[in-house]
């Protein structure tokens, strides 16, 4: 369910809209002095509804966010091992040690400027693949002929056994995304609330007006931040390659860092 700005803005307001026809037609079908004697039921009703409700959007909320969080300390750690097996790299012999250092910053730039767009787009990224390949070919061909050489070596392998695995996780969270059941959940409990809060017979029209003018939108917000953030690389707030901007600018040359 990933939708743009402008998509997410027309959303909000047509479920506004909506709730806001909803009252206008249920007053004109049923008045609100009518209405008025059902209040005592109805209120305690709005009540259980509104309570089960909150609990279920609060939930979803700290789900989708703690995905959020785990998916971006992932990537994090993915940029962190290129960095830790660019520099366990310089224990290792010639040549070996050059093509790993190269195979490295070409990763770090293929992740930054061909996978995070491939991720955005809901594309499988496979930019990054091959030099992963390649620096597994060369580590494992690689021989050392001293102790420090062998320890650099074991290094570099465990860090970069450690890159694949959170590549690995990167690539399926960025498939990831809420089961369409718990929207449609989601949705409807939103309906009902809504629903419920029409039939309230009140005096004062305009207040009432205002109310549920609040309560559609508040609920609207509340799904669209679901949906936006259950997307962690895609959407409006999305996951960005930082970490491996950072990375690819340690792994520069000496002479060419920026900073």
């Amino acid at each position: 369910m990933l939708l743009n700005t402008d998509q997410n803005i027309y959303l909000v307001v047509l479920w506004v809209a909506l709730s806001i026809t909803c009252l206008v037609l249920l007053n004109r079908i049923w008045a609100p002095s009518r209405r008025r004697v059902h209040n005592d039921v109805i209120g305690w009703q709005i009540s259980i509804i509104g309570t089960i409700y909150a609990v279920m959007v609060g939930f979803m909320l700290y789900a989708v966010w703690a995905n959020y969080q785990t998916a971006e300390t992932n990537a994090n750690s993915e940029a962190n091992a290129l960095i830790n097996l660019y520099r366990s790299a310089d224990g290792l012999p010639q040549p070996e040690r050059d093509q790993i250092q190269q195979s490295s910053r070409n990763y770090a730039n293929a992740v930054i400027t061909r996978e995070w767009p491939e991720m955005d787009s809901l594309h499988v990224p496979h930019a990054g693949k091959a030099f992963v390949m390649q620096l597994w070919k060369v580590m494992t061909h690689t021989t050392a002929q001293s102790y420090s050489e062998q320890a650099s070596l074991e290094q570099a392998m465990r860090q970069l056994s450690t890159l694949t695995e959170h590549r690995r996780i990167r690539i399926l969270e960025s498939e990831t995304q809420m089961p369409t059941i718990l929207w449609a959940v989601l949705v409807a409990g939103g309906v009902i609330v809504i629903a419920s809060s029409c039939l309230i017979g009140s005096e004062n029209l305009a207040l009432h007006f205002v109310l549920i003018l609040a309560l559609s939108l508040l609920i609207s917000l509340a799904l669209v931040a679901i949906a936006d953030i259950d997307q962690s690389f895609q959407g409006g707030v999305h996951i960005s390659p930082k970490a491996f901007l950072r990375a690819q600018d340690t792994m520069q040359p000496p002479g060419s860092r920026t900073q």
